[in-house]
């Protein structure tokens, strides 16, 4: 599920899925995977004992093989852990909220550790002038929502990543507009 939307009649928020996907678990799982087994390669060529039960990586030559093997495991590891350690912090992941009771929109947005991990744009919603749908098919297809807010340009609402459907941009966008009272613009 990419975006969950909770409304009541004054209050509407979107959850944005960040990089807690299944497909970064699934790649993050099968580089951990493959890199331990081209660094174990890399050892047992060097130690000449097998460390790897499905194969006997005593054969190759150190120099270089197994010099080679190793120096891939301990990069792909390295990349690995990355990867594990982008789905710990969720960066990317957030919500949009949009408050009649306050008078606020919030974009927040979960960063990279340090000063500026919490990403968090504030704008009043009597400065919202429209919801712009940004589609652009083809290679590199883009599909996304804008909050365009007076005097500041446009604040970007949907998550990075895999394109939405445009079904599902449409529906978000209509709702969202319909909530605020504002046009949505590139439809």
């Amino acid at each position: 599920m990419a975006t969950q939307t909770v409304s009541t009649d004054k209050v509407f928020r979107q959850q944005i899925l960040g990089s807690r996907r299944l497909s970064n678990y699934w790649w993050a799982a099968v580089i951990t995977f493959g890199a331990t087994g081209f660094l174990l390669s890399g050892i047992s060529s060097y130690l000449q004992v097998n460390l790897l039960p499905f194969s006997d990586p005593t054969q190759l030559v150190f120099v270089p093989q197994g010099l080679v093997m190793g120096l891939y495991g301990t990069l792909g590891l390295l990349l690995g852990l990355y990867l594990w350690l982008i789905i710990v912090w969720d960066v990317g992941g957030g919500y949009n909220e949009f408050n009649q009771e306050t008078g606020l929109a919030t974009v927040f947005r979960w960063g990279f550790p340090g000063k500026n991990r919490r990403i968090e744009v504030t704008h009043q919603l009597e400065d919202i002038q429209a919801i712009r749908a940004d589609i652009k098919e083809g290679l590199n297809p883009r599909r996304a929502l804008y909050l365009r807010v007076t005097g500041k340009g446009e604040t970007p609402l949907t998550r990075v990543g895999q394109p939405l459907p445009l079904s599902d941009l449409e529906n978000q966008g209509a709702e969202l507009a319909r909530f605020l009272g504002v046009p949505l613009e590139g439809l």
